[in-house]
């Protein structure tokens, strides 16, 4: 009898796990309810990487988790964050020159992060801004032109398109460094730091008022970026240091980003951790030197959902690691621009055989997959990371096609194919196409957060304000900026807002009149819109100008179901003592 209890119970535990493993087989075949949870936390699509990567987020719960302090004030995190990195030095015909550029502003794009190649514009030697390479005109002779004339078109293109420059500084030229080019590096730092620095103040000088924002060199922490010496974040310290004092005495409006750091495990001498290699930097006295930090966001072999957080794993979510660097360092007002994004679309062996392995060496997707997920990871920046600014997409296109043999050549978003008489003229892949819609269909919103409304350059890209406002010095404000304004108008999706002004005691939102609570000079309100988070149209006006400092959003439904399930508990409490007195009383007359 007992044998036969336990065969019974065995036949059912088997039956019982066919079932859910069939269901479970189903629902990952099907994109179920399952599969479109793990997919949300994991980034993965297929079955085997989503069962693993679902066990490996549960460790998220095992581990401390980083610190990002999301209601902290960011400064530079107002601008808008539509990038896309060019190599626009490559090309010799001025009219791809221009193609590109009005393609890429009528795409959306308000920023393109463009190389001002070291080796380009000081050629020959020190101060020497003559570029006598060439025999231009074919008749056997060089010809010396200023080696100025084609960053000036890039500049002049740039603004009659819209678009502001984030200029990469690097690529040094060979009579920097003592040591042959070949034992060296390519990019190996210049011997003498000031150098560079010279050549960093050449820039902005020439470029004053027309580019503010300038990135110190690139991946500083892996080889070859800092040619075949030991990576040194000391090293690299003192020249962004010294570069940066420089550039703020060209103007002190000038933004200096640290040199985008590459997301690695190794521990190498050629190669360093990310995190060693900023708290190293930090340790040397990086945190004076900066006002943006830069890093690459590969997706790589996960998409923009990728919630796994272990300091092993290189995936989307790797800048919560780096934001809790900096929080630690007492960076929290800063933040951080990716450098790099995408997703690389390279084809199969079957469909390209040719191409160097490893094939999947950032990773393999398909087009549409790549077009979906950055416009996803677009989304994640704006919904979940207030601390972020500008994420600019790798890359537009590669002056031809010669380079298609390699892995990185599929990350482009446009064929490099030019025909001026085509619309567009350089034919675009299915990134484009989805980038540009978002770029054009999608209200911007404040999500929860402290929103800055302006900056030494910018007023908060996502709230419009009327044309006589204007951006104003104030110290005692976050940024040290604030807009003088009569009103300005904004989507957020919350709770709640709060808002922080100086001028007149009472404004008006959306119509009602708010009386500002004083604090220390400054007005401030607390807005309740909703019980859950949701989107709200916000509309402030002020009788006389005011100075909007911040618009602080907050999703804090939990804190009103608290209220509610509270009041809820303290009325079923009632309700029960109630009825325990009737049934007490009942009782007691029947006695």
């Amino acid at each position: 009898m007992k044998n036969t209890t336990t065969r019974r119970k065995l036949i059912i535990s088997a039956v019982l796990l066919i079932l859910l493993g069939g269901g479970l087989a189903l629902d990952l075949t099907y994109r179920g309810a399952f599969w479109r949870m793990a997919w949300s936390v994991t980034g993965r699509e297929d079955a085997v990487g989503q069962l693993r990567g679902v066990v490996q987020y549960a460790g998220n719960w095992l581990r401390p988790q980083p610190r990002v302090d999301r209601m902290t004030a960011v400064d530079h995190a107002n601008v808008p964050p539509y990038g896309i990195n060019t190599f626009l030095e490559q090309e010799v015909d001025p009219q791809k020159v221009e193609a590109a550029l009005q393609m890429i502003g009528e795409a959306g794009f308000h920023w393109i992060r463009q190389q001002f190649i070291w080796a380009d514009i000081e050629i020959s030697g020190k101060g020497d801004f003559i570029d006598a390479r060439h025999d231009l005109t074919g008749d056997g002779q060089i010809d010396a032109i200023s080696a100025w004339e084609k960053y000036d078109r890039i500049v002049d293109g740039a603004q009659a398109n819209g678009l502001r420059i984030q200029a990469r500084l690097d690529a040094p030229p060979a009579w920097s460094r003592a040591l042959p080019e070949e034992e060296a590096g390519a990019f190996a730092p210049p011997d003498d730091f000031q150098d560079y620095v010279d050549y960093a103040v050449a820039v902005a000088e020439r470029y004053l008022g027309r580019i503010w924002h300038y990135q110190i060199w690139n991946e500083p922490n892996i080889f070859p970026e800092w040619g075949n010496a030991p990576v040194d974040p000391e090293a690299y310290t003192r020249m962004l240091c010294m570069t940066h004092d420089a550039l703020k005495a060209v103007h002190p409006d000038i933004v200096v980003i640290a040199g985008a750091l590459a997301p690695t495990q190794s521990l190498t001498s050629r190669d360093l951790n990310d995190y060693i290699f900023l708290q190293r930097m930090y340790q040397a006295g990086a945190g004076d030197c900066f006002d943006v930090l830069s890093m690459q966001g590969y997706g790589l072999r996960s998409g923009p959902t990728d919630r796994r957080m272990r300091p092993t794993l290189v995936n989307i979510s790797r800048n919560l690691y780096i934001r809790d660097l900096m929080i630690a360092n007492g960076d929290a007002h800063k933040p951080i621009w990716i450098s790099e994004a995408a997703w690389n679309f390279v084809p199969s062996a079957d469909e390209a055989p040719d191409i160097a392995e490893p094939r999947d060496l950032y990773g393999q997707v398909s087009m549409e997959q790549a077009a979906d997920y950055i416009v996803r990871l677009y989304e994640r920046v704006e919904q979940e990371w207030p601390w972020m600014g500008v994420v600019n997409y790798w890359f537009f296109t590669r002056r031809s096609d010669d380079e298609r043999d390699q892995p990185f050549y599929y990350f482009r978003m446009v064929e490099p194919y030019f025909d001026a008489q085509a619309d567009p003229p350089f034919p675009p892949l299915p990134v484009y196409h989805a980038l540009r819609d978002h770029m054009q269909n999608t209200a911007p919103t404040l999500h929860a957060g402290v929103h800055l409304m302006a900056s030494a350059h910018d007023a908060h890209w996502a709230v419009t304000f009327p044309p006589e406002a204007s951006r104003e010095r104030l110290p005692a404000a976050t940024s040290g900026h604030a807009m003088r304004t009569t009103g300005a108008t904004m989507r957020v999706h919350g709770t709640d807002v709060l808002l922080r002004w100086q001028g007149v005691e009472t404004i008006r939102v959306n119509g009602e009149t708010v009386d500002g609570l004083a604090v220390g000079g400054w007005y401030s309100a607390r807005l309740h819109l909703s019980a859950t988070a949701q989107p709200h149209a916000i509309d402030i006006t002020a009788e006389a100008p005011i100075l909007l400092e911040s618009v602080t959003v907050l999703a804090d439904g939990w804190r009103h179901a608290f209220a509610w399930i509270a009041g809820g508990l303290v009325a079923l409490i009632a309700l029960g003592v109630a009825l325990y007195d009737a049934l007490a009383l009942r009782r007691r007359r029947r006695a």
